[in-house]
């Protein structure tokens, strides 16, 4: 019987900093389909609105994303700020350099989004200033403890907020997914991973428990379809 009451310590493939070639491929390509069908990439762009509507106008804002994998959420963001006519900036960061090759390769038509290989745990990550930190689908590869560690140094970072996209934990979502990707999926890391993701995701109380050991109490916690967290911080 899985445990829902509580999130998974197991790792996923993809958190093997090393992982490369046609398995990653196949994985990044399919994760851009999954999370086109299943629509929640705009949690992220609504995020951003939010703390830019609440901001001081500014000519030019920057946005870096972390945990950027394959520059999918870049891409769709700085789609995004064109439609939208704002004014954005962005950076990638990943601490995986296969990844971050491979979005180079995909983002190449992009050449103002600028991308990186970081820890963002490291000194030198907080050195420069952004006006926004976005992490999609990112949050859930760390434990609670890792993730109070990471929302401090974020805080450092960032002059208006952080803008979180990540899962909800929750058994129609798991099995969902499951399904789905054990039916159609080409790559083992997928048909390993996704589920597992769910897994490690997280609760409303998951959230406030997280935040709370962080001190943050600025922010909105608000539930989307396609089983998403947003979290939006004020800084």
């Amino acid at each position: 019987m899985i445990d829902f009451s509580q999130r998974s310590t197991q790792k996923e493939w993809m958190d093997d900093l090393e992982c490369e070639g046609e398995v990653l491929e196949q994985t990044l390509k399919e994760l851009k389909t999954i999370n086109r069908w299943l629509g929640g990439n705009h949690v992220t762009t609504d995020g951003i609105q939010k703390l830019i509507n609440a901001a001081p106008p500014k000519g030019r804002w920057k946005v870096v994303d972390i945990g950027c994998g394959g520059g999918d959420m870049l891409r769709v963001m700085d789609d995004w700020a064109v439609k939208n006519s704002q004014n954005i900036d962005f950076e990638g960061v990943d601490a995986n350099p296969n990844i971050i090759d491979l979005a180079k390769t995909r983002l190449s038509d992009k050449p103002s989004i600028n991308l990186s290989v970081q820890n963002v745990f490291g000194e030198a990550f907080v050195e420069e200033k952004a006006d926004i930190i976005t992490c999609t689908l990112f949050t859930h590869h760390f434990t609670d403890s890792e993730l109070v560690a990471l929302l401090s140094t974020l805080l450092q970072k960032a002059n208006l907020g952080i803008v979180i996209n990540d899962l909800h934990r929750h058994p129609l979502a798991y099995h969902s997914i499951r399904l789905l990707t054990k039916g159609f999926s080409k790559s083992p890391m997928v048909v390993n991973d996704a589920p597992l993701s769910v897994l490690r995701s997280f609760s409303r109380q998951d959230w406030n428990n997280i935040l709370g050991q962080a001190g943050i109490s600025d922010f909105s916690l608000r539930w989307f379809w396609a089983f998403r967290w947003q979290v939006v911080i004020s800084v």
